[in-house]
């Protein structure tokens, strides 16, 4: 049996760290939104054969949003070591002897005197040869494999919040939905009860329009107000992002579309209104909708 895609945020962060006898290493990544893949690599110096690794892996495992990913190296040893640059402090001493013997009056330096000097005393650094860099490499690249598993899992748990949240709102908006068509089920009533009253009114007129005309304008503003059509088609946008979610995997960019649909719908609903009923709730759709494509635009 085959798993049901979950649905993926676009944010999300993760660590993974690792280390040897000499050196230790850190993975970092950080996603947020965007409109499509953009992947950011930060390396340390002479690590630059990672920057394809790198984003060959996240896009095979991401679709949509901004990935940063950075890798840090230090040092293993907690306390730094230091070695005499020999070379220098021969120089040195063979200068202050020179100095001595042609120079009136001339002090020879001390030991501490000359280790001050810049150079004397330089960090040592601990190289690894070619096969435990290719050794470190392998464990940093295995890193860099769980950093990018752990911002998958961050993203997927963030999506299930998500989801939750968005299913709550298309419920509301189902609701409000069907409270609009409660509502325009009564207007043509309301609408011809209203002209009926305005028809008698002019017919006692001396130049009132005749009742055919009156017919006429009638059916006209009757058209005008309904809105059945757009009830009907924000109810099918409703059930294609309800089953987008139902359905799951990569379907931000589709729930985004949908979005723009029900916001059209909703619009021409509130032009369309004549009482003020029918526009409350026109406003209240397009508030609940905007809440939705707000959380729509983290869904990878």
């Amino acid at each position: 049996m085959v798993d049901k895609p979950e649905i993926s945020s676009m944010t999300g962060f993760a660590r993974s760290s690792g280390a040897n006898s000499v050196q230790t290493w850190t993975w970092e990544a950080k996603s947020v939104n965007g409109k499509g893949l953009d992947i950011r690599c930060r390396l340390p110096q002479g690590m630059d054969e990672f920057d394809l690794v790198v984003r060959g892996r996240t896009s095979e495992m991401f679709t949509r949003g901004t990935v940063s990913l950075h890798l840090l190296i230090d040092d293993a040893s907690s306390s730094p070591k230091y070695q005499v640059n020999r070379k220098l402090l021969n120089q040195l001493v063979e200068l202050a002897g020179e100095l001595s013997v042609t120079t009136e009056g001339w002090e020879a330096p001390r030991l501490d005197g000359l280790f001050a000097v810049k150079g004397v005393i330089e960090p040592l650094e601990e190289k690894l040869n070619d096969e435990e860099i290719s050794a470190r490499n392998i464990e940093i690249d295995q890193c860099l494999e769980d950093l990018l598993k752990s911002l998958r899992a961050a993203r997927l748990e963030e999506g299930g919040r998500i989801s939750i949240t968005l299913l709550k709102q298309l419920e509301k908006i189902s609701t409000l939905k069907e409270s609009a068509e409660s509502v325009a089920a009564a207007q043509p009533a309301a609408i011809k009860e209203k002209i009926m009253a305005q028809m008698a009114e002019l017919l006692d007129a001396v130049h009132g329009p005749t009742e055919e005309r009156l017919a006429q304008e009638a059916a006209l503003l009757m058209t005008k107000a309904d809105v059945r059509e757009e009830l009907d088609r924000l109810n099918s946008h409703l059930a294609a992002a309800s089953a987008l979610l139902t359905e799951g995997g990569v379907i931000g960019r589709k729930l985004d579309f949908l979005c723009q649909e029900l916001n059209r719908e909703t619009n021409t609903i509130c032009s369309k209104a004549q009482d003020i009923e029918l526009s409350n709730i026109g406003l209240e759709l397009k508030a609940v909708i905007e809440q939705f494509r707000e959380q729509v635009q983290n869904i990878e």
